[in-house]
């Protein structure tokens, strides 16, 4: 089956390799070139991905798959298309559907009759339908439904381990109507391999869930917890560090039921899921108190961070602060929407002198971000531990020379390495 992976991001780019390791002809479709031009020639775009250098490499070099940008060519040659292009949200919580309609577009005018194109990007519930087929309707001449399959799948992966969820989760398909889902089960069923999940309420696989509204709605169900669960986790901190309770073991101790999980409390959770997929339910359902409140409670978290910073180290004006992390999450080169951001504008408006340091960035990176770099070793007068990178547990003192407070914001580094120097973690008592 020839297939087309429409934005070689970092969910799309190992989906083209999974399909090309399953023996199917892939076609990568990404709008920079120079994205293209690494594919091209087995390099891996970005960094960080388990197994994604020695798959591309392979699937390059067996001539399964090829990366272009030109999405039109690429699906007048194809039986199947999956769409992986980012959403956003603006300002005011309307989301910008610009790039994915004009991916859409160029779609449509590649579609030929028979085809199944998959939407994989989290949507708004209802948009499969009432947005994109109308549009590839339009352009192509098609009929969605009848002409060709249409249908919604959500990913449920994390960067970093692709490959490895793709193999533990269900895959979610709904379609425009039961000829596309029954499409799409057997499209995903044809390119993903499955772990046995007796856990589950039914067989590991791919679970057609009826309709691409139900799919749409089961992605933004799973974010939309976890960004509630994680507010709820920041609201115990806050209360924690008031009345002199380490909120770690109480979540620690909460969980212990098996009902129960609790997430840690953080700065921020940043990347396209958590702070986004909140709002595309909230764009569907406005009424939607809890989750709107969750999302202000944890966009609210780095100005906490930071007042709680200046109430133990004192004036920050004048201060050499380093924040530790621009990515949103450890091990993952990505500052999609990373607490790095109101961290610094809410340290500079305080007066102090920012810098901020992360292993996966180059300075000139860094710089491209508006940051000033810091390097360990460099004298400092207080740190935030932003991002939980695993170099980040093992530092100390002699890392940060002439550091007077660190504060803690993922509860990763260990006490016993800051001797001599305030030190909190989020959610402990101040």
């Amino acid at each position: 089956m020839n297939i087309t992976v429409v934005a070689l991001g970092k969910i799309g780019l190992p989906l083209a390799v999974q399909f090309a390791r399953k023996g199917h002809t892939v076609f990568g479709a990404d709008v920079n070139q120079k994205t293209v031009d690494l594919v091209k020639a087995g390099i891996e775009p970005f960094p960080g991905e388990d197994f994604l250098d020695t798959y591309l490499k392979e699937v390059v070099a067996s001539g399964k798959l090829h990366a272009t940008t030109d999405t039109t060519s690429a699906v007048a040659q194809s039986e199947a298309v999956v769409v992986v292009v980012p959403l956003f949200v603006d300002d005011a919580g309307v989301p910008d559907f610009g790039w994915m309609d004009a991916a859409t577009e160029a779609i449509g005018k590649g579609l030929k009759p028979g085809t199944l194109v998959s939407y994989e990007t989290t949507l708004p519930v209802g948009t499969t339908r009432t947005r994109f087929g109308p549009a590839l309707e339009r352009i192509s001449g098609l009929k969605a439904g009848v002409d060709f399959h249409l249908v919604f799948s959500p990913e449920r992966v994390f960067t970093g381990r692709v490959f490895a969820d793709l193999r533990k989760y269900p895959k979610l398909v709904g379609g425009i109507n039961d000829a596309s889902g029954e499409r799409g089960v057997k499209f995903y069923e044809d390119v993903l391999d499955f772990d046995q999940r007796p856990d589950l309420s039914q067989g590991n696989g791919v679970w057609d869930l009826g309709s691409s509204e139900a799919s749409e709605l089961a992605k933004l169900a799973e974010t939309t917890y976890r960004d509630v669960n994680i507010a709820l986790a920041n609201q115990f901190a806050l209360f924690s560090e008031s009345h002199g309770i380490d909120v770690q073991k109480v979540i620690d101790a909460s969980n212990s039921q098996p009902f129960s999980h609790i997430h840690r409390p953080g700065i921020a959770v940043g990347g396209h899921c958590i702070p986004i997929y909140p709002r595309f339910y909230l764009w569907n359902d406005p009424a939607a108190t809890v989750v709107s409140a969750a999302r202000a409670a944890n966009a609210a978290m780095p100005s906490h961070v930071v007042e709680t910073l200046a109430k133990i180290h004192g004036d920050l004006s004048g201060q050499r602060v380093a924040v530790l992390g621009a990515a949103y999450r450890g091990g993952v080169k990505e500052t999609a929407f990373s607490g790095v951001f109101p961290t610094v504008a809410a340290l500079e408006k305080l007066g102090a002198r920012v810098s901020v340091h992360d292993p996966m960035y180059t300075d000139e990176e860094l710089s491209g971000y508006g940051f000033s770099a810091y390097h360990l070793g460099g004298p400092i007068d207080a740190a935030i531990v932003q991002a939980d990178h695993w170099m980040y547990r093992e530092i100390s003192t002699k890392d940060l020379p002439g550091i007077r407070t660190l504060l803690d914001g993922r509860g990763i580094t260990s006490e016993s390495n800051w001797s001599g120097v305030r030190y909190h973690v989020l959610g402990r008592a101040l």
